[in-house]
């Protein structure tokens, strides 16, 4: 019988237990999926503890992207399919095509090829962090050659795509982070200018940055408190995309800030490109393209075998690495 993780109750990583399960068949337009690697994100981790945008139906699967290869396919589903291998598209249910173990069954919609000179591991790496990034900053932000961008939570897998989405359009990315102790580091991976939050004034640096006109685009996943300073921040007619909730705090809504320049704030998914099949089509071709040409490079922050699989969430809430988690298979 197939291992997978599954979590009986909320909480953190101490609910995650790996289990022997029946293995299962793919139903109507589904997939099963002999996984090879997991990326992990914050929204499992969020899913967990019954704060994301689904909540949980218990006992829970988990995990949004894997790799691996599939083993066989639906009714509705092309055969062609069997023995590819892919990397699945976040957006589904998590709780009924849940991807961390060793077999999952996915929606067909779910499915997308990576570039051959991939990894498994980096193939599990790709999709939530590259698309999230352009949906928001080229797709929705209409992302420009010289346009300054903030990049909030700048360490994490999305972040660091968003720095390699911003640098291929010509933009400057402004990383940000809580402490200086990634400044060279992001420096390294493309960041233009790293603000570490917690010890700079981030309005005043970004300021100085800009030449006192501010950062036409915000990207930011952490919300709270921090979003008054990335308002004052950005620029006249200046583009906040809200699309997570690492600070559990209220966040306030910057009505002088926004009035003053005519900001616009907005909520953000990558469930917006998902619901536009055109949309989700040219991002993935964007993505893809990129990858293959060498331009783009997910990078990895560490690995963990299945049985770990609450240690690489402890490690994920530790705030420690820089990049993707990746748990094999």
């Amino acid at each position: 019988m197939p291992k997978i993780a599954l979590f009986r109750s909320l909480g953190g990583p101490e609910n995650l237990k790996i289990e022997e399960t029946p293995a299962r068949q793919p139903g109507e337009g589904e997939v099963k999926l002999r996984v090879q690697a997991v990326g992990l994100n914050r929204a499992e981790y969020a899913f967990m503890q019954g704060f994301y945008l689904e909540q949980p139906v218990l006992p829970s699967r988990i995990g949004y992207e894997a790799a691996g290869v599939i083993e066989s396919v639906g009714p509705g589903v092309d055969s062609g399919w069997i023995g590819k291998p892919v990397a699945t598209v976040p957006g589904f249910s998590m709780s009924q095509h849940g991807v961390l173990g060793e077999e999952a069954i996915v929606p067909a919609a779910a499915l997308g090829e990576y570039p051959a000179q991939l990894s498994p591991t980096q193939a599990a790496a790709i999709w939530m962090q590259y698309l999230t990034a352009y949906g928001a900053l080229i797709c929705f932000g209409g992302l420009t050659r010289g346009d300054f961008v903030i990049i909030t939570a700048a360490s994490s897998s999305v972040g660091l795509a968003a720095i390699e989405i911003v640098n291929a359009e010509g933009g400057i990315p402004i990383a940000a982070t809580r402490k200086s102790n990634k400044r060279a580091e992001l420096l390294a991976l493309g960041a233009k200018y790293v603000i570490a939050t917690e010890e700079e004034d981030l309005p005043a640096r970004v300021k100085e940055i800009t030449g006192g006109n501010g950062a036409r685009l915000v990207f930011d996943p952490v919300t709270g408190p921090i979003v008054e300073k990335l308002a004052e921040a950005a620029a006249y007619h200046g583009l906040i995309f809200e699309y997570g909730r690492l600070d559990q705090r209220p966040t306030p809504y910057p009505l002088a800030s926004a009035l003053r320049k005519g900001l616009s704030i907005r909520g953000y998914s990558l469930h917006e490109l998902r619901r536009e099949a055109p949309l989700l089509a040219a991002a993935k071709k964007y993505v893809f393209d990129r990858l293959a040409d060498g331009r783009f490079h997910p990078k990895i922050a560490r690995t963990f075998p299945l049985a770990q699989s609450a240690d690489a969430y402890r490690y994920m809430a530790s705030n420690e690495q820089v990049g993707k988690i990746v748990i094999t298979v």
